[in-house]
């Protein structure tokens, strides 16, 4: 149905096209400082929750808050930003973007508690909700569209990067500075960004763009926030049938079955649904849910394993999740070439069972396992991210015609950004629980009044411990046990979710289309003769 739009489209003028690859590198730019933000901000998440003045003493559950308010807010908005940077112009939405962005972040790093730090952290998310989409946009209006897999591979190699420098920024600035400089270090970025931006980019906008749906936004953005809280603090309370609990879950699942119906009736809907009844494009639109659904959840425990069990500093930390970030920038402009030998389904199941695999063997972590196997881990893990990541952000963005491409974006990231939510919170909350459970029966030598405190996370129990002294150093052990324990569930669990996507992909995914198969047969016979 969209092929003809698609091909009808009037070329990229040369102009642009000669200076392509410098605007590739300005939108990569401008995807840095967002993907950045996520990723420094996993090494500092022990050091804010660290008592005051080191950090702010936030618990678990404001540490899921303080991460989750930015993917709310980013999820929830990003498809009326993308209908608005279709209707009003793209760079005009990226720089006002970005400067937002630039606000937040200078205001999160002077926050004076966890309450002020995620309410920040949702103004940087309303500035990053109208940059995310807005790059891809571009892109697909300045490549023509046989070098779309190319550019977006390259585009998403740019994540990998982020995801590299980020953790080694992050334990840069803690090791040197207060933990606020990790947010201040994304204002003299988002400046050169922004002349960069002005400079070089050309403006584009879709010539029948959609209306926006503003109850749609509402509905969307308050059901998932009622759904994760309640999620979060089931895990608080190490308890899913309380009243609260059920009755918050209860009311956000009845919220977005309210959005869904509406924009299905809706004349202008935020999300068209009539894109998911394409079996291929749910297909791969759910796989990046639930890839960033186990991924998340898993990075966000991972730091606690390397910096509260094994010991290691911020900058340590963020130098061992190298070889994740390696192998993303590696594979991930290379892996168009896999899918054209292979196929989509055969790429995608393969990078999928290979995500499986990683998270089983988080399960087998230990205090005392060779740092190494860490490392292949992460390593395998960035390789499977590259295989997934990269052919199905082409089969959703070719999907639609190059005039909705901040739409394709838009879902693209939405998704990406509820499943990674999801992950935080509901395997943040199996880790909180399972944590609770398996330490609760050895925090009888606390005072009662510090119980309780001391059984919501590792860092809280350490913490409470090292304020007893030497009284305190018998929960030292036991508080490791626990988290390993809670890890490993918390893994086992996320393996689960990752192997669903692997079966998502193999049943829907399409393979080679015929004539990559045909000239793979005749690439093959000629190395026969030859």
């Amino acid at each position: 149905m969209t092929s003809p739009s698609v091909t009808t489209a009037p070329r990229i003028p040369e102009a642009v096209h000669r200076r392509r690859w410098a605007i590739l590198g300005v939108l990569m730019l401008s995807l840095l400082i967002v993907v950045l933000d996520n990723s420094i901000l996993n090494v500092a998440v022990k050091t804010i929750s660290t008592p005051a003045p080191t950090g702010l003493g936030a618990t678990q559950s404001e540490l899921e808050w303080a991460i989750n308010s930015y993917t709310l807010v980013f999820a929830g908005l990003l498809f009326s930003a993308g209908l608005l940077g279709d209707r009003v112009g793209r760079k005009k939405v990226l720089l006002g973007g970005l400067v937002v962005f630039g606000i937040g972040s200078a205001l999160a790093a002077e926050s004076g508690s966890p309450a002020q730090l995620i309410a920040f952290r949702a103004v940087m998310a309303l500035g990053a909700a109208f940059v995310m989409p807005a790059t891809l946009a571009v892109l697909m209006n300045v490549f023509e569209r046989e070098e779309q897999p190319k550019a977006i591979g390259i585009w998403a190699g740019g994540v990998g990067l982020a995801i590299a420098i980020g953790p080694i920024t992050g334990g840069l600035l803690l090791d040197h500075f207060w933990w606020g400089s990790v947010f201040l270090i994304n204002v003299p970025i988002v400046i050169v960004a922004v002349a960069l931006m002005l400079w070089l980019v050309p403006d584009s906008r879709d010539p029948n763009p959609g209306r926006i749906d503003p109850l749609g936004v509402v509905l969307s953005v308050v059901g998932l926030v009622l759904l994760v809280y309640g999620i979060i603090k089931g895990g608080e309370l190490a308890d899913f049938t309380d009243p609260t609990v059920l009755a918050t879950t209860a009311a956000g699942l009845a919220v977005l079955v309210a959005f869904v119906v509406l924009e299905k009736r809706s004349d202008h809907p935020s999300i068209d649904v009539t894109h998911f009844r394409n079996k291929v494009f749910s297909a791969a639109i759910g796989v990046i849910a639930l890839v960033f659904f186990a991924l998340m959840g898993v990075t966000f425990f991972s730091v606690f394993y390397t910096q509260s069990v094994r010991g290691y500093s911020p900058l340590q930390t963020g130098l061992l999740m190298l070889p994740l970030a390696a192998a993303q920038m590696i594979f991930a402009p290379r892996a168009r070439l896999v899918v054209d030998r292979f196929g989509i389904k055969a790429t995608t199941t393969t990078a999928m069972l290979v995500i499986t695999a990683t998270l089983v063997a988080f399960a087998t972590l230990d205090e005392d396992t060779p740092i190494w196997a860490l490392e292949v881990v992460f390593f395998l893990m960035g390789t499977g991210m590259a295989h997934i990541m990269t052919p199905t952000s082409v089969v959703i963005m070719q999907a639609l015609p190059r005039e909705k491409a901040g739409s394709a974006s838009a879902l693209s990231n939405t998704f990406r950004q509820v499943g990674g939510a999801l992950g935080i919170a509901v395997l943040g909350s199996v880790l909180s629980t399972s944590y609770r459970h398996g330490i609760e029966d050895r925090l009888g030598v606390l005072p009662a009044g510090l119980r309780e405190t001391a059984g919501e996370s590792i860092e809280a129990t350490l913490g409470v411990a090292a304020g007893l002294g030497e009284r305190g150093r018998v929960l030292v052990d036991p508080a490791n046990e626990a988290f390993l324990h809670a890890m490993h569930v918390t893994a086992l669990w996320g393996a689960g979710v990752a192997l669903v996507g692997a079966v998502v992909v193999g049943l829907f995914l399409p393979g080679r289309p015929k004539a990559t198969e045909d000239a793979a047969k005749d690439a093959d016979l000629a190395g026969t003769a030859s």
